[in-house]
C-alpha cells in the first residue's frame, strides 16, 4: 500500500501551516528557478502530477493554458485544491501517480513539484509521461536533491552549541527507500542518484533541456534568517526535458 501521510490529520494540519501552503508559489523555495523552465502555457494542455493544493494548476490557467488536470493521492490535498479553485478549466483527480493512465499525446506540458521522491520507480513515470506528451512537449519537475535524500537523517551535523557544521552525505550510491522525518516520523521517501534521474529520462526518449540545483533567491536571503545556509548544499533538483 502506498503511504499517504497527507491524509493523516496531524500531518496535514502541520503541512497547512507551512509558508508554501499559506502563500503559494511565491513562498516555495524553488519557484524562482522552476518558473523560468516552463514553456509558454497559452493554449496548452497541462498535467500536474502531485498537484497538492493546486497552486501550479491555477498558475497554468492564469497563463491561459487551455485545460489542466491535477493528480494527487491525498483527499485532503484535493479538498483544499477544490476550495481554492473556481475554474472549470481545471480538473482534479484523486489517484496515485504510479497509476495514472492517459491517452498517448494528450498533453503539451507535464509538471510535478516535489512528488517523485515519494515514488518507488521514476523510470516507470518517465515512460508514461513520454507517451502522454505530444511531440515537442515539455516535462518540468522538481524533487528533493539526492544530496538531501541520501541519508535517513535529512539534517545538518551540529556542534555541541547547536551550530551547523556541515551537511553529511552517506550511502549515496545505495538507491531505494529511506524512512525519515518531515512534519512527522516514519515518512517514506525514495533516494536515487542525480545520474539515475537524468539517465531514466534519456532512456525514455527525452532530451534534457536544463538541470538546476537550487539556491535561495536574493529576496529569501534578505528576508529569512539562516537562509544563507541553503547556499552550502542544494535542497532541490529541478529538471526540464523535451520529447
Amino acid at each position: 500500500m502506498k503511504q499517504n501521510k497527507y491524509d493523516d490529520e496531524h500531518f496535514f494540519t502541520e503541512y497547512k501551516k507551512m509558508e508554501r501552503s499559506v502563500k503559494g508559489l511565491e513562498a516555495a523555495g524553488e519557484w524562482h528557478m522552476f518558473e523560468p523552465l516552463l514553456p509558454t502555457l497559452q493554449g496548452k494542455t497541462v498535467l500536474d502530477l502531485g498537484c497538492g493544493f493546486g497552486w501550479h494548476c491555477r498558475y497554468a490557467r492564469e497563463q491561459q493554458a487551455s485545460s489542466v488536470i491535477g493528480v494527487d493521492l491525498s483527499a485532503n490535498m484535493l479538498q483544499q485544491a477544490r476550495e481554492l479553485t473556481d475554474d472549470l478549466g481545471i480538473t482534479y483527480v484523486q489517484l496515485p501517480i504510479e497509476e495514472i493512465a492517459f491517452d498517448d499525446e494528450q498533453f503539451d506540458v507535464v509538471i510535478s513539484s516535489l512528488a517523485f521522491h515519494y515514488i518507488k520507480s521514476f523510470e516507470d513515470i518517465c515512460k508514461k509521461v513520454f507517451d502522454y506528451l505530444k511531440p515537442g512537449g515539455t516535462f518540468v519537475f522538481s524533487v528533493e536533491h539526492p544530496i538531501f535524500t541520501a541519508r535517513d537523517e535529512q539534517d545538518w551535523y551540529y556542534d555541541d552549541q547547536g551550530n551547523r557544521l556541515h551537511w553529511p552525505v552517506d550511502h549515496y550510491q545505495t538507491e531505494g527507500l529511506r524512512t525519515t522525518s518531515f512534519l512527522a516520523d516514519n515518512v517514506m521517501k525514495y533516494h536515487r542518484t542525480l545520474s539515475t534521474y537524468m539517465n531514466n529520462l534519456i532512456a525514455a526518449g527525452f532530451t534534457l533541456a536544463a538541470v538546476k540545483e537550487s539556491v535561495p533567491s536574493e529576496a529569501m536571503l534578505k528576508e529569512i534568517p539562516g537562509m544563507e545556509d541553503e547556499n552550502r548544499r542544494p535542497m532541490f533538483l529541478i529538471i526540464s526535458a523535451r520529447k
